[in-house]
């Protein structure tokens, strides 16, 4: 019995792929830009930044540096069918943030996620302008800017971030100002901690590596 059950499944699989029935075709490429969900190394879920190319022509991403060190795997985070879309190439503590290296053809970049559109980098949001930031998370919240707190590193504003918001663009209006890191106190309340973009991007070229000369997507 066990035998002839197995040749008329043997037989049926042959006819199926004679006919093309039951092959798997490739996933279609992932959209992803600023303030779009990812998954960092199967287990972190975090905000991408934005996305744009360096100067070596490479697909680059930026997102917090705490989300996952080198080599970490990156999944979109609404579109997992997509699988490994990229990695992270370095991590760096002291500003925070992460360089992220996607496969070209794994996705399509887009400068527009949610209420956020990024369409230039600027300097640090000086009081009172007002920022936003689109999150993974918490979506699209805007407060105040207090302003650059740290040597041109870090500005605080009075945005609601929780966690899974880390990495999310903070923009004045279309430009990239910079990335949500963390928040003081209580989720929502406590004043939200963001790496000035500028002062990334510096670090970034400083060493050469990838992500050197990074330029949005337009």
């Amino acid at each position: 019995m066990l035998k002839k059950f197995m040749t008329v499944v043997v037989a049926a699989a042959a006819v199926a792929a004679s006919f093309g029935v039951g092959t798997a075709s490739a996933a279609a490429p992932a959209v992803l830009g600023g303030g779009s969900g990812i998954i960092v190394g199967n287990a972190s879920e975090c905000t991408l930044t934005t996305i744009g190319n360096d100067r070596a022509g490479r697909l680059i991403g930026i997102t917090a540096g705490h989300c996952g060190g080198a080599g970490a795997t990156i999944v979109p985070e609404y579109d997992p069918s997509a699988g490994v879309v990229g990695r992270i190439a370095f991590s760096n503590p002291e500003y925070d943030y992460a360089v992220i290296e996607f496969d070209r053809a794994k996705v399509i970049p887009v400068n527009r996620i949610g209420n956020v559109s990024i369409t230039q980098l600027g300097p640090p949001a000086l009081f009172p302008n007002i920022v936003c930031k689109e999150g993974r998370t918490t979506g699209n919240t805007c407060g105040v800017a207090y302003g650059d707190v740290l040597q041109s590193q870090e500005t605080w504003s009075q945005l609601c971030v929780v966690e899974g918001d880390s990495g999310s663009p903070v923009v004045v209006g279309t430009t990239l100002v910079g990335m949500v890191n963390a928040y003081l106190g209580v989720a929502c309340f406590g004043p939200q901690v963001g790496t000035n973009i500028d002062a990334i991007l510096r670090h970034i070229d400083n060493g050469n590596a990838v992500g050197a000369g990074f330029t949005p997507i337009a």
